[in-house]
């Protein structure tokens, strides 16, 4: 079914959103939760993977409304200009980040949570979050270094 449904659902969801890693990130979680559902004696259909597919969109454009507002919002909480350059540098990291890694570094320095209640919060122990913490900080400074390296270097006035 993989072989066979992929190309399809690949395309469907890139249609959408026309980001190529967003769609094959998002059509990678349409086909491993068909094989949760395999596992789970359910034989998914490709009407089904295509179902799957619009509903994992709608939470994608969802997701991607929160971020925007949120964005918006603390520009305005904070009473200050839009978002330098490096700033959006920074929220688009953020944005692009798994989730896991994302809730985990906006509930320590976005909302200020103690490992202890990041912990309670992510129903994991406080050694956990400090490992979560530490991978997520590797992930954003990978994926922010990476980006700013593709970047092209501004030009020198002559």
């Amino acid at each position: 079914m993989y072989t066979r449904e992929h190309p399809r659902v690949s395309a469907y969801v890139h249609r959408r959103l026309g980001d190529r890693g967003a769609a094959e990130e998002l059509t990678a979680e349409v086909f491993r939760t068909a094989w949760e559902r395999t596992a789970a004696g359910h034989e998914p259909s490709s009407g089904w993977l295509f179902v799957t597919a619009r509903n994992l969109l709608s939470n994608h454009y969802r997701r991607t409304a929160r971020l925007t507002e949120l964005h918006r919002r603390i520009t305005d909480e904070l009473n200050r200009a839009p978002a330098s350059g490096q700033d959006t540098a920074v929220l688009d990291t953020l944005d692009r980040l798994p989730e896991r890694h994302r809730d985990v570094l906006m509930l320590g320095y976005w909302d200020g949570l103690s490992a202890a209640e990041i912990g309670e919060v992510l129903g994991c122990g406080v050694p956990a979050v400090w490992v979560r913490l530490h991978r997520a900080r590797k992930a954003f400074r990978d994926l922010y270094v990476r980006d700013r390296s593709v970047q092209p270097e501004p030009e020198e006035s002559a």
